[in-house]
């Protein structure tokens, strides 16, 4: 097998025209330099260059060789700096799987910022609503879960990153609008319009309306959050949805917010990564900029 020691030889030697400066290059003796260009020589029954003057002149297999190196040394180079970006974390390959349906907006101009923070970063986003997030997490089929249902588990540390109150969006003249907060009889006769999330999974059902034995009159799901504000806007139904996605998303659409039961529905989205992972500098980076992206005032990255 041809050694790249020989490859970098050779391109010290046409780099510098010499054997001596070559040698003195790469920190070896002339006369060990020459021993070595010998060796390949007579091991492959040619010659890699004469003498021309003062200076060589590279053969057809010496020039065939340096065409070589010129290729492969470079790539090498750039190989063994990659493998020094990945010990480090600072290269790598980053999926994200979504269990928060209206976190996308915000997830999507938090990529803006990750995108130019870390060039060398493969990025993407799953969007977990078909399947188990924490199982993708422990399965790595993904690398980070956002969701607003952590559970307690050894291998995954989730830490929170947006605190949120969900409420309920209502039309500007629904009955329900001079109200500070609706119960859950007064859902009774509502349609309801949900994230396409099953009703298990969806904090109006499991904390607000189940405990107290109240169904809505119909449900309804929609995938897109403007779609949902303009049914609601158009007096279609009534939605949930957090307070800062209402705020920002129907500032000037003819709706109001009402609290779900007199002290709200509080809660928080949460980063999950693999226990350990956590400290890998790119996805460190990430939680780090989710941290100070704050969604309460135009998702813009705090100071």
């Amino acid at each position: 097998m041809l050694d790249l020691q020989y490859l970098s030889i050779l391109m010290e030697v046409q780099r510098l025209g010499s054997l001596t400066a070559a040698a003195e290059r790469l920190n070896v003796t002339q006369s060990a330099l020459s021993h070595m260009v010998r060796k390949l020589e007579e091991r492959h029954g040619v010659k890699l260059w004469t003498k021309n003057g003062r200076g060589l002149r590279f053969t057809q297999a010496g020039e065939y060789l340096l065409a070589l190196a010129e290729r492969v040394l470079p790539q090498i180079e750039h190989a063994e700096r990659t493998l020094v970006e990945f010990a480090e974390g600072r290269r790598g390959a980053l999926r994200v799987g979504m269990e928060c349906h209206p976190c996308q907006r915000w997830l999507t101009r938090l990529t803006s910022h990750y995108l130019s923070s870390w060039p060398d970063v493969d990025f993407d986003v799953r969007t977990a609503f078909r399947f188990d997030g924490v199982a993708a997490l422990l399965g790595y089929e993904i690398d980070l879960l956002v969701t607003p249902d952590p559970i307690a588990l050894p291998d995954i540390v989730f830490e929170p990153v947006i605190d949120y109150e969900l409420m309920l969006v209502v039309h500007e003249h629904h009955p329900l609008a001079a109200r500070e907060f609706a119960l859950p009889h007064d859902l009774l006769t509502e349609e309801l319009i949900t994230v396409p999330v099953s009703k298990e999974r969806l904090d109006i059902y499991t904390r607000f309306l189940v405990p107290a034995h109240c169904r809505p009159k119909f449900h309804r799901t929609a995938e897109q959050v403007d779609l949902m504000l303009q049914l609601v806007a158009a007096g279609r139904g009534v939605a949930v949805l957090p307070d800062w996605l209402v705020i920002e998303e129907g500032a000037t659409m003819p709706i109001r917010t009402v609290r779900l039961g007199q002290a709200g529905i509080h809660k928080s989205i949460h980063l999950g990564v693999r226990r350990g992972e956590e400290g890998i500098a790119y996805i460190a980076g990430f939680l780090a900029l989710a941290r100070q992206f704050d969604v309460k005032v135009g998702g813009e990255i705090g100071q």
